[in-house]
């Protein structure tokens, strides 16, 4: 069987929504801004989605690169993320995540992602995800999509649950939001580590609100 081949399986498993990677506990803050009443309309929801995607081209994506590209780096990787992400719920969120691919990564993959001893590693999502993806062989362009993806497709779900949008509304959107997407991977494709930003600091703010709302579906 060719190794390409087998790759190509592979990242039809990491496309999954069964596989266990933790994100559909998580809104990425959207569950807050319907409850703060920020996110009202389908247009209104339209900008979060983008504003979202967008921050997660700027803060997530250079570190999956750089953990895709020098893996042995891991633990620094995940240090400089857990300085980058101060806000205590997207922190939170992101450890959640990050340990859940990696026990994935061990129990279906055969990877041993997390160091021994753990010490200080947080094991934060996006370096995580890039050591992954890069020890399987996914090409990095493919591990910059699959990030995207996985995000856009978690906000899709929880606009579901959250009684935003129908299924195939959600559905009609995620491919709508394709194009955005690459023209973010490409972007964020070209930044660095020391590039790492916020773009969406409205929605920070909103997200770091979860802990305090009255009724909860979601970690974040």
């Amino acid at each position: 069987m060719r190794a390409e081949g087998v790759h190509e399986w592979q990242v039809w498993q990491w496309v999954d929504s069964a596989l266990p990677g933790g994100g559909f506990a998580h809104s990425a803050g959207l569950e807050a801004a319907v409850q703060l009443r920020q996110v009202t309309d389908r247009p209104t929801l339209r900008a979060y989605l983008e504003a979202s995607l967008e921050q997660t081209a700027h803060s997530m994506l250079p570190l999956v690169t750089a953990a895709h590209r020098e893996p042995e780096r891991l633990v620094e990787w995940d240090a400089l993320c857990e300085a980058f992400l101060r806000q205590h719920v997207a922190n939170r969120a992101s450890r959640l995540q990050g340990r859940a691919i990696a026990l994935t990564a061990e129990k279906v993959f055969g990877l041993r992602l997390l160091p021994d001893p753990m010490g200080s590693f947080a094991g934060h999502l996006a370096p995580l995800f890039g050591t992954a993806t890069g020890r399987l062989g996914f090409p990095l362009e493919t591990a910059q999509r699959l990030l995207l993806f996985w995000h856009l497709r978690g906000l899709l779900a929880a606009a579901m649950r959250l009684n935003r949008l129908g299924p195939l509304e959600a559905q009609d959107w995620q491919r709508q939001l394709g194009p955005l997407g690459e023209a973010l991977r490409e972007r964020g494709a070209a930044l660095g580590v020391d590039d790492l930003c916020q773009t969406a600091p409205l929605q920070e703010l909103w997200q770091g609100a979860h802990d305090r709302l009255t009724t909860r579906l979601f970690q974040s």
